[in-house]
């Protein structure tokens, strides 16, 4: 059985990791993450350019048509760069306007969603902490897609993306296929969290060998060794999961859904501990604003609870195996 990426996975791999290493510097995202609404639109316009806006949009409709596993790929890669802006918000809900909405509303929509003219987002039942609504023209929430809406802005501790309450009073119908809609959404999260787990790791790899503790590298110390190793294992794991439920939903596995909740239900701890170990291998620099695990750490708390924590999905879990 093959369980690594096949060529065409690992190059779509290979160029979201030059791009977006390239184009999302750790000063640049810094930078973004200052502004009003963390979006820059010229680092937009050139992601869309690239196509990795349109990863979710078929084909047919100027999308690159990506599988799901190549989409985990590529966004591990954003993960690993802290992409900042709506990127991940866009493709959950390009995937949801893809596989729910009628004709019409595709033909109309994903042509613009996909080149990065227009930018959409997604929303849970209570219409509160909507990633990036300010800068979107269309919400997708509960079965509707919504084109008018009012976005308040709301506290978040992921600095590198802006949280909104919204209001609508009506909106489009696209179907009621939401389950897949979002299990594709949260595997797209998952792979991210991977990616900023995995930086994490590198971060505090590298620290570890150069800070120096009573004349020795604190890299050289047996509990420090098994902090290292333990992120190691949780983000491979992470992984592992991440990649078996996207493969599950892209050739329909009967087990798909499970395979979600079991990526996220492990991912939301995962992420967390990682950086919890990351910030206590670096000591008291870890906390500190220069320093560039905080801003991981932050992103991996705020993607714990987001499209469902682990509690949510455990009990998910049970209802789908019993």
């Amino acid at each position: 059985m093959q369980f690594g990426l096949t060529e065409t996975q690992q190059l779509t791999r290979n160029a979201a990791r030059e791009f977006f290493s390239t184009e999302y510097p750790m000063a640049e995202v810094r930078r973004i993450m200052e502004t009003p609404t963390a979006h820059d639109v010229n680092l937009w316009r050139k992601t869309a350019e690239q196509g990795w806006c349109g990863m979710t949009v078929p084909e047919e409709y100027g999308g690159m048509g990506l599988g799901l596993v190549e989409i985990a790929a590529a966004m591990e890669e954003a993960g690993r760069a802290l992409v900042p802006g709506p990127l991940l918000a866009h493709l959950a809900a390009t995937a949801a306007i893809a596989h729910c909405a009628p004709e019409a509303t595709k033909s109309a929509l994903l042509p613009a969603l996909a080149n990065g003219e227009k930018i959409a987002a997604i929303a849970g039942p209570t219409k509160l902490f909507v990633m990036d609504a300010g800068v979107a023209d269309y919400v997708v929430t509960d079965g509707f897609l919504v084109h008018e809406f009012k976005a308040r802005h709301m506290p978040a501790l992921d600095l590198t993306r802006r949280l909104y309450a919204i209001e609508y009073t009506g909106g489009e119908p696209i179907g009621e296929n939401m389950e897949l809609a979002r299990a594709i959404g949260t595997v797209i999260l998952c792979a991210e969290l991977t990616g900023g787990m995995q930086r994490m790791l590198d971060l505090t790899v590298a620290y570890v060998k150069t800070r120096k503790q009573f004349g020795k590298p604190v890299g050289s110390y047996q509990l420090v060794q098994a902090m290292c190793a333990d992120m190691l294992v949780a983000t491979e794991s992470a992984r592992s999961a991440t990649y078996f439920a996207a493969y599950s939903l892209q050739v329909g596995l009967p087990e798909a859904m499970a395979a979600v909740s079991v990526a996220k239900s492990y991912i939301s701890d995962a992420a967390r501990e990682t950086g919890n170990k990351a910030i206590q291998c670096h000591g008291g620099m870890g906390f500190t604003w220069e320093n560039d695990v905080q801003l991981y750490y932050r992103r991996a708390k705020a993607g714990e609870v987001a499209f469902g924590d682990a509690a949510w999905h455990r009990e998910r879990i049970a209802q789908l195996i019993l």
